[in-house]
């Protein structure tokens, strides 16, 4: 029996969003320790750097913003696809 398809949007946004948390919660955290650093008096530039895409010789600035963007609207459309499949299967 084919999988339904509120099975198949809960098995996609298991997948999209440890992939997309990662990225966003990556720079959520660097963002916050930079400050928090910055109030210290310690000057963390390798934070910054790696908040705005740059992980050593991998440079994902130019794109980044748009890519952490795109992440988000991923996230919350899986999980709005997945709320209303599940809300469709109970009615």
């Amino acid at each position: 029996m084919p999988p339904t398809l509120s099975a198949r949007f809960r098995r996609a946004h298991r997948v999209a969003v440890p992939l997309a948390a990662a990225p966003l919660l990556l720079t959520a955290a660097s963002g916050s320790l930079y400050s928090l650093l910055l109030e210290r008096g310690i000057d963390a530039f390798w934070l910054l750097k790696l908040h705005t895409g740059k992980f050593g010789p991998i440079n994902l600035q130019p794109y980044y913003s748009v890519l952490l963007g795109m992440l988000t609207l991923v996230v919350i459309a899986s999980g709005l696809a997945l709320l209303l499949s599940s809300g469709r299967a109970r009615a």
